[in-house]
C-alpha cells in the first residue's frame, strides 16, 4: 500500500482518537492519527483528573494522556505531529490535505474535541502568550509571587483559579453575570481561599501592556463593572469563557453540523458522509467528559472496523471474476 494511504485517518489525538486508536491498532487497522498541538487534547493539559474511572485518588491530566498515547502506540498507532487543513471524499477515499502532505484514507475518524473562546477585546491577541493564556497548567509557574485576573464564572475557570492559587500573590477572578456557574463544591472552595477576589458584573474591555524588564507585558485589564470604567493592575491574565468545536478543515467535506457547529451523527457515529466519523466533544450531544470521549472512541472504532470489513467486501474480486 502507498505509504500515503491508510486504513483510517484520526484528526486529532486527544482521549477520543487514541482510546479508538487502541482498538482499531490491535486488529491490525492502519492507523494514523494528526494532532496539530498537544497529544492528550485539553486532557493533557488539565491539572488533576478527580471523575476518571479506576483513578481514585484522581489522576494529573498529563499522566493520563501519556498512558493512553503509550498503550495506542504499543498496538502500532502512528502519530503525527501537524494539522489537516480538509478532508474530501473522493469516489471511495478520503483525501486529506496536511502539512505533510496530501494523504488518503479509507475511512476518517473526527475526534478533534473543543478549544477555548477568546473575549474578542484589545490586547488579547496581542499578548497571547506573552501575558495571555488559556492553560493554567502550562504557564501557571511562570507566575509565582505574581498578580493574576482569571475571566469566566464557569467549573473551568474556578478550577483554573484554584490551581493558579499555588503559585499567584492574588488572583481577581471577573465575572460577567451576577453569581457563578460552576458547582456548588468548587464555589465553595473558592470563597474559603484568602488569595482569590470575585468580582461580579465585571466584563473586561481591553487588556494593556507596558514595559516590564526590557520586554511589552501585560500591566493591567481594563473593565466595565456595575457599568462603571476601572482597571485591575495583573501580571498575567487567563481566560475560561467556554469552549467551541475545532471543525474548521470540515469546511467543504459536505459533513453536517448542527447550530452550534458540532458534528452531527448517527448511533454508529457516522456522519451523512458514508466513511467519516465522529466522537468526544466536537460530536453534537457530546456530555464534554474525558470518560464518555473515551467510551465513543471505543464506540466509533467499533463501527470503523465494520465499514472497512464492508468497504474490502465490497471491493473484493469474486470468483468468476478470479477464473
Amino acid at each position: 500500500m502507498d505509504d500515503n494511504i491508510h486504513d483510517v485517518i484520526m484528526v486529532g489525538a486527544g482521549p477520543t482518537s487514541l482510546a479508538a486508536a487502541v482498538y482499531t491498532s490491535r486488529e491490525d487497522i492502519d492507523t494514523l492519527i494528526f494532532e496539530k498541538a498537544i497529544i492528550g487534547g485539553l486532557a493533557a493539559i488539565t491539572d488533576m483528573v478527580d471523575n476518571y474511572p479506576g483513578f481514585e485518588e484522581g489522576v494529573e491530566g498529563l499522566v493520563l494522556a501519556e498512558k493512553l498515547q503509550k498503550q495506542a502506540e504499543r498496538f502500532g498507532a502512528k502519530i503525527e505531529l501537524g494539522e489537516v487543513q480538509s478532508v474530501k471524499k473522493d469516489g471511495d477515499m478520503f483525501v486529506l490535505e496536511t502539512t505533510s502532505g496530501q494523504m488518503k484514507a479509507k475511512a476518517v475518524l473526527v475526534g478533534t474535541g473543543s478549544e477555548w473562546k477568546k473575549i474578542g477585546i484589545p490586547g488579547e491577541s496581542e499578548f497571547y502568550g506573552r501575558g495571555v493564556h488559556n492553560c493554567a497548567t502550562c504557564d501557571g509557574a511562570f507566575y509565582r509571587d505574581k498578580k493574576l485576573v482569571v475571566v469566566g464564572g464557569g467549573n473551568s475557570s474556578a478550577q483554573e483559579a484554584l490551581f493558579l492559587t499555588k503559585f499567584a500573590s492574588h488572583i481577581d477572578i471577573l465575572i460577567r453575570k451576577d453569581k457563578w456557574k460552576a458547582s456548588d463544591v468548587l464555589i465553595h472552595e473558592i470563597e474559603k481561599n484568602d488569595k482569590i477576589t470575585v468580582h461580579f458584573n465585571t466584563a473586561p474591555t481591553e487588556i494593556v501592556g507596558g514595559q516590564v524588564d526590557g520586554m511589552q507585558k501585560v500591566t493591567k485589564v481594563l473593565v466595565q463593572k456595575d457599568g462603571e470604567a476601572s482597571e485591575i493592575i495583573t501580571d498575567g491574565v487567563f481566560v475560561f469563557i467556554g469552549l467551541k468545536p475545532v471543525t474548521y478543515f470540515l469546511k467543504d467535506s459536505g459533513v453536517e453540523l448542527d447550530d452550534f457547529g458540532f458534528v452531527k451523527t448517527n448511533l454508529k457515529l457516522e456522519t451523512n458522509v458514508p466513511g467519516l466519523f465522529c466522537a468526544g466533544d466536537v460530536r453534537s450531544g457530546a456530555t464534554m467528559q474525558i470518560a464518555s470521549a473515551v467510551g465513543e472512541g471505543a464506540s466509533a472504532a467499533l463501527s470503523i472496523r465494520e465499514y472497512l470489513e464492508d468497504y474490502d467486501r465490497e471491493r473484493k474480486p469474486s470468483d468468476t471474476e478470479n477464473k
